[in-house]
């Protein structure tokens, strides 16, 4: 009889590698307390301008300098220390911090400065998440890289759930700047378990900083067919079939509820990703992660499409459960096999691209979705969305076998 212990996600990483294991703390923690001042910024920022414009605009600000250092990132992260530079990088994070920190406990009330210090955090960040990445591919063998990319998103989405309760109830409590200063205290865990790692210079002896190593990578990430296709089968999910821009239409048009149904359907993919998580011990064992993948992309538009084509809530939230599970599929093996199959001294570009695919993908997918739903309305929107991302997946395994074919 099976082992039902093999159906959770699998620790073995995080118990057999005290290094990983500090890191991995350090990062879970330091995860939820970014994420908890995402949520005070703009917390605070409504609350000086009552505007959800200003809120968004946020975005906008941290945009440039996710994509542009995201890019260039890359080549910072092939030509140093990829330790000291996450050091460097934290500390940076934790200076953005503090200083959210004064200003809110100062009383400034200059949305200005909160735009300003968003993106110099979204710039520190588009470096460090790319370098944290390359130290996990050092710390760790092959055959446990698909294990840490599921522990990795098990803290993700308890991030998404736990981090905006504990934003709410400390602001409330104390105002925004207890939140800051919870950010400020996870970065010490962080700095702890980075510091105690040894030196991580890149193999090969580096790279040059400069735009001609982020074309480099960009184009040996177009000339390695595999890397390519995973990176083509991301932006088919996010691209043709996020639905999120279209939840609160949604919401009152089709399923005539009011805000609480909203955040049933926002929340529904992230529980679906959480459960999927916790219970992701049999991706390890997989050698046909590309066909898996492929595969889960197909489930993710099938049941985003499957969305537009129901009007009871109870089932359109089965559907966006199953979509956020074989999202987190999809995202643990394009991790596993990106790590895998990209030589060293050329991890920091190739990370730093697939953080910038993974950050503007949605971006893009939200766009299409609320133009075409301006044009049409939010069910056709849906519908087109989730069969476009099957079909273009059904199309690529059909005339490009390098990922159906990929063995782990």
């Amino acid at each position: 009889m099976p082992d039902p212990r093999r159906l959770l996600a699998d620790i073995r990483p995080l118990r057999e590698y005290p290094a990983y294991r500090r890191l991995w703390i350090g990062q879970s923690l330091s995860s939820v307390g970014s994420f908890m001042t995402g949520v005070a910024v703009a917390i605070q920022v409504y609350d000086l301008t009552g505007s959800s414009f200003a809120v968004g605009a946020v975005g906008l600000a941290t945009f440039l300098p996710t994509v542009v250092l995201g890019l260039l990132g890359g080549s910072i992260v092939d030509a140093v220390d990829r330790r000291k530079l996450v050091l460097i990088t934290s500390l940076g994070l934790m200076a953005v911090a503090i200083a959210l920190t004064l200003q809110a406990f100062l009383d400034l009330r200059q949305v200005w400065l909160l735009y300003v210090l968003a993106a110099i955090g979204a710039g520190f960040a588009a470096v460090d998440m790319p370098a944290r990445r390359t130290i996990t591919a050092r710390l760790l063998p092959p055959e446990r890289l698909a294990a840490a990319a599921a522990l990795h998103q098990l803290n993700f989405q308890v991030t998404l759930i736990l981090a905006p309760l504990l934003a709410g109830v400390l602001t409330a409590a104390a105002g925004p700047g207890a939140v800051y200063v919870a950010d400020v205290v996870t970065f010490l865990a962080v700095l702890y378990g980075v510091y105690q790692l040894a030196p991580m210079p890149p193999h090969g002896g580096g790279t040059t900083v400069s735009f001609r190593a982020v074309a480099d990578g960009l184009a040996y990430a177009k000339r390695n067919r595999l890397i390519a296709s995973i990176f083509l089968t991301d932006l088919f999910a996010t691209g043709l079939a996020m639905p999120s821009a279209l939840f609160p239409a949604l919401a009152t048009t089709h399923f005539h509820g009011g805000p609480e149904t909203v955040g049933l359907l926002y929340s529904s993919i992230g529980i679906g990703g959480l459960v999927a998580a916790v219970f992701s011990g049999p991706l390890s064992h997989l050698r046909y992660q590309g066909r898996a993948m492929l595969a889960a992309v197909a489930v993710w538009g099938l049941s985003i499409g499957a969305v537009g084509f129901t009007s009871t809530l109870w089932l359109a939230i089965a559907l966006l459960i199953l979509a956020g599970a074989s999202d987190i599929v999809t995202t643990v093996f394009r991790a596993t096999i990106l790590q895998v199959n990209t030589p060293d001294e050329l991890r920091g570009r190739l990370n730093s691209l697939d953080f910038v695919i993974g950050a503007g993908g949605p971006r893009v997918g939200d766009a299409r979705a609320g133009a075409v739903a301006g044009l049409t309305d939010p069910v056709v929107s849906i519908i087109s969305g989730g069969v476009a991302c099957a079909l273009a997946v059904a199309v690529q395994a059909a005339t490009s076998r390098t990922l159906s074919r990929y063995k782990a």
